[in-house]
Protein backbone atom coordinates (compact mmCIF):
# COMPACT_ATOMS: atom_id res chain seq x y z
CA UNK A 1 0.00 0.00 0.00
CA UNK A 2 1.30 3.48 -0.88
CA UNK A 3 1.08 6.22 1.75
CA UNK A 4 1.03 9.83 0.50
CA UNK A 5 2.43 12.29 3.01
CA UNK A 6 1.91 16.06 2.92
CA UNK A 7 4.84 18.46 2.75
CA UNK A 8 4.84 21.69 4.73
CA UNK A 9 6.00 23.90 1.88
CA UNK A 10 4.65 22.16 -1.22
CA UNK A 11 1.45 20.73 -2.65
CA UNK A 12 3.41 17.66 -3.77
CA UNK A 13 3.36 14.46 -1.74
CA UNK A 14 5.97 12.10 -0.35
CA UNK A 15 5.25 8.47 -1.25
CA UNK A 16 6.04 5.72 1.26
CA UNK A 17 5.39 1.99 1.33
CA UNK A 18 4.12 0.17 4.42
CA UNK A 19 7.60 -0.59 5.80
CA UNK A 20 8.82 2.97 5.44
CA UNK A 21 5.66 4.45 6.93
CA UNK A 22 5.75 2.07 9.90
CA UNK A 23 9.42 2.88 10.51
CA UNK A 24 8.80 6.63 10.61
CA UNK A 25 5.77 6.34 12.89
CA UNK A 26 6.97 3.67 15.34
CA UNK A 27 10.70 4.34 15.73
CA UNK A 28 11.00 6.12 19.09
CA UNK A 29 13.44 8.80 18.02
CA UNK A 30 11.67 9.57 14.74
CA UNK A 31 8.20 9.53 16.25
CA UNK A 32 9.38 11.87 19.04
CA UNK A 33 10.54 14.24 16.30
CA UNK A 34 7.11 13.88 14.68
CA UNK A 35 9.01 13.60 11.41
CA UNK A 36 6.00 12.33 9.46
CA UNK A 37 4.21 15.71 9.80
CA UNK A 38 7.28 17.95 9.60
CA UNK A 39 8.73 17.06 6.22
CA UNK A 40 9.58 19.79 3.73
CA UNK A 41 10.66 19.78 0.11
CA UNK A 42 14.35 20.59 -0.16
CA UNK A 43 15.74 22.78 -2.97
CA UNK A 44 17.30 19.60 -4.40
CA UNK A 45 13.82 18.11 -4.84
CA UNK A 46 13.93 15.52 -2.07
CA UNK A 47 12.03 15.39 1.24
CA UNK A 48 13.88 16.60 4.31
CA UNK A 49 13.37 17.14 8.03
CA UNK A 50 15.23 20.02 9.68
CA UNK A 51 15.24 21.57 13.12
CA UNK A 52 17.53 24.09 14.79
CA UNK A 53 18.17 23.87 18.54
CA UNK A 54 19.96 26.17 20.91
CA UNK A 55 22.98 24.56 22.57
CA UNK A 56 23.70 24.72 26.31
CA UNK A 57 27.20 26.03 25.63
CA UNK A 58 25.85 28.69 23.32
CA UNK A 59 25.13 28.83 19.63
CA UNK A 60 22.72 26.77 17.58
CA UNK A 61 22.87 23.36 15.92
CA UNK A 62 20.81 22.35 12.91
CA UNK A 63 19.79 18.71 12.49
CA UNK A 64 19.02 17.61 8.92
CA UNK A 65 17.53 14.26 7.91
CA UNK A 66 17.16 13.42 4.21
CA UNK A 67 14.23 11.03 4.01
CA UNK A 68 15.35 8.97 0.98
CA UNK A 69 18.81 8.47 2.54
CA UNK A 70 17.34 7.55 5.94
CA UNK A 71 15.09 4.86 4.45
CA UNK A 72 17.74 3.47 2.09
CA UNK A 73 20.30 3.08 4.89
CA UNK A 74 17.68 1.38 7.07
CA UNK A 75 16.27 -1.13 4.57
CA UNK A 76 18.62 -1.58 1.61
CA UNK A 77 21.42 -3.99 2.43
CA UNK A 78 22.94 -4.43 -1.03
CA UNK A 79 24.58 -2.04 -3.43
CA UNK A 80 26.27 0.31 -0.97
CA UNK A 81 30.04 0.64 -1.30
CA UNK A 82 32.85 3.18 -1.15
CA UNK A 83 32.06 4.27 -4.71
CA UNK A 84 28.28 3.99 -4.33
CA UNK A 85 27.36 6.00 -1.27
CA UNK A 86 24.71 8.32 -2.68
CA UNK A 87 21.00 7.46 -2.83
CA UNK A 88 18.85 8.00 -5.90
CA UNK A 89 15.29 7.30 -7.07
CA UNK A 90 14.96 4.75 -9.87
CA UNK A 91 11.96 6.50 -11.41
CA UNK A 92 13.50 9.95 -11.10
CA UNK A 93 10.97 11.17 -8.52
CA UNK A 94 12.97 12.11 -5.41
CA UNK A 95 9.79 12.27 -3.34
CA UNK A 96 9.00 8.62 -4.07
CA UNK A 97 10.70 7.07 -1.05
CA UNK A 98 9.33 3.56 -1.42
CA UNK A 99 12.11 1.07 -0.73
CA UNK A 100 11.90 -0.58 -4.16
CA UNK A 101 12.40 2.83 -5.80
CA UNK A 102 15.65 3.64 -3.98
CA UNK A 103 19.18 2.55 -4.85
CA UNK A 104 22.74 3.49 -3.96
CA UNK A 105 24.53 5.42 -6.69
CA UNK A 106 28.02 6.44 -7.70
CA UNK A 107 28.83 10.12 -8.22
CA UNK A 108 28.91 9.67 -12.00
CA UNK A 109 25.43 8.15 -11.94
CA UNK A 110 24.19 10.88 -9.62
CA UNK A 111 25.54 13.43 -12.09
CA UNK A 112 23.32 11.96 -14.81
CA UNK A 113 20.38 12.14 -12.40
CA UNK A 114 20.65 15.89 -11.84
CA UNK A 115 17.71 18.14 -12.64
CA UNK A 116 17.59 19.17 -16.25
CA UNK A 117 18.46 22.72 -17.29
CA UNK A 118 16.56 22.28 -20.56
CA UNK A 119 13.89 24.90 -21.21
CA UNK A 120 11.66 22.08 -22.47
CA UNK A 121 11.52 20.76 -18.90
CA UNK A 122 13.03 17.34 -19.58
CA UNK A 123 16.57 16.03 -19.65
CA UNK A 124 17.85 15.53 -23.19
CA UNK A 125 14.96 17.43 -24.81
CA UNK A 126 15.43 20.68 -26.74
CA UNK A 127 12.94 22.73 -28.72
CA UNK A 128 13.84 23.51 -32.31
CA UNK A 129 11.33 25.69 -34.14
CA UNK A 130 7.98 23.95 -33.56
CA UNK A 131 9.37 20.47 -32.82
CA UNK A 132 11.48 18.83 -30.13
CA UNK A 133 14.82 17.07 -30.47
CA UNK A 134 15.83 14.21 -28.12
CA UNK A 135 19.56 13.84 -27.46
CA UNK A 136 21.56 11.66 -25.06
CA UNK A 137 25.25 11.48 -24.13
CA UNK A 138 27.08 8.16 -24.12
CA UNK A 139 30.83 7.61 -23.78
CA UNK A 140 31.48 11.30 -24.27
CA UNK A 141 29.49 11.53 -27.48
CA UNK A 142 26.17 13.30 -28.10
CA UNK A 143 23.71 10.98 -29.84
CA UNK A 144 20.68 12.24 -31.77
CA UNK A 145 17.61 10.13 -30.90
CA UNK A 146 15.00 11.81 -33.08
CA UNK A 147 12.62 14.71 -33.69
CA UNK A 148 9.14 14.73 -32.14
CA UNK A 149 6.00 16.86 -32.17
CA UNK A 150 5.85 17.20 -28.38
CA UNK A 151 8.34 17.45 -25.49
CA UNK A 152 6.62 14.50 -23.82
CA UNK A 153 7.25 12.20 -26.79
CA UNK A 154 10.88 13.30 -26.93
CA UNK A 155 11.27 12.73 -23.18
CA UNK A 156 9.78 9.25 -23.51
CA UNK A 157 12.24 8.43 -26.33
CA UNK A 158 15.09 9.71 -24.15
CA UNK A 159 13.94 7.49 -21.26
CA UNK A 160 13.99 4.38 -23.46
CA UNK A 161 17.49 5.13 -24.75
CA UNK A 162 18.74 5.94 -21.25
CA UNK A 163 17.44 2.58 -20.06
CA UNK A 164 19.20 0.87 -22.96
CA UNK A 165 22.55 2.60 -22.31
CA UNK A 166 22.61 2.79 -18.52
CA UNK A 167 20.01 0.36 -17.18
CA UNK A 168 18.75 1.33 -13.73
CA UNK A 169 21.53 3.91 -13.36
CA UNK A 170 20.32 6.12 -16.21
CA UNK A 171 18.34 9.34 -15.86
CA UNK A 172 14.62 8.84 -16.31
CA UNK A 173 12.40 11.85 -16.98
CA UNK A 174 9.31 11.92 -14.80
CA UNK A 175 6.36 12.13 -17.17
CA UNK A 176 2.79 12.24 -15.81
CA UNK A 177 1.00 9.15 -17.08
CA UNK A 178 -1.96 11.14 -18.42
CA UNK A 179 0.33 13.43 -20.45
CA UNK A 180 2.28 10.50 -21.91
CA UNK A 181 -0.93 8.66 -22.79
CA UNK A 182 -2.37 11.77 -24.47
CA UNK A 183 0.85 12.35 -26.45
CA UNK A 184 0.95 8.76 -27.68
CA UNK A 185 -2.73 8.91 -28.67
CA UNK A 186 -2.18 12.16 -30.59
CA UNK A 187 0.86 10.73 -32.37
CA UNK A 188 -1.08 7.61 -33.31
CA UNK A 189 -4.00 9.67 -34.65
CA UNK A 190 -1.63 11.89 -36.62
CA UNK A 191 0.06 8.86 -38.19
CA UNK A 192 -3.33 7.36 -39.09
CA UNK A 193 -4.51 10.66 -40.63
CA UNK A 194 -1.30 10.94 -42.66
CA UNK A 195 -1.71 7.38 -43.92
CA UNK A 196 -5.36 7.99 -44.86
CA UNK A 197 -4.41 11.20 -46.70
CA UNK A 198 -1.76 9.34 -48.67
CA UNK A 199 -4.33 6.73 -49.73
CA UNK A 200 -6.78 9.44 -50.79
CA UNK A 201 -4.13 11.12 -52.93
CA UNK A 202 -3.27 7.79 -54.54
CA UNK A 203 -6.95 7.19 -55.46
CA UNK A 204 -7.55 10.57 -57.06
CA UNK A 205 -4.25 10.71 -58.86
CA UNK A 206 -5.00 10.63 -62.62
CA UNK A 207 -3.86 7.56 -64.44
CA UNK A 208 -0.98 8.02 -66.83
CA UNK A 209 -2.14 8.64 -70.39
CA UNK A 210 -1.55 5.80 -72.74
CA UNK A 211 0.55 6.62 -75.76
CA UNK A 212 -1.55 6.98 -78.91
CA UNK A 213 -0.99 4.11 -81.36
CA UNK A 214 1.25 5.00 -84.24
CA UNK A 215 -0.50 5.46 -87.57
CA UNK A 216 0.46 2.95 -90.20
CA UNK A 217 2.49 4.52 -92.96
CA UNK A 218 1.50 3.76 -96.53
CA UNK A 219 4.13 2.12 -98.64
CA UNK A 220 5.00 3.91 -101.79
CA UNK A 221 4.35 1.93 -104.92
Amino acid sequence: MAHKINLRNSSEKVILDDKGYKFLTTDKYLSDLDIITRLRKHSSGCAVFQRTQKQKKGGYKTETIYLHKLIAEKFIKKGRSKTKGLVGALNGNKLDCRIDNLAFRSRSTASRQRKSSSKAGFTGVYKESTRFRAVISNKGKSIHIGMFDTAVEAADAYNKMSKEFYGDEGKINVIPRAELSAAKKAAKEKAAAKKAAAKTVAKVKPAAKKAAPKKATKKKK
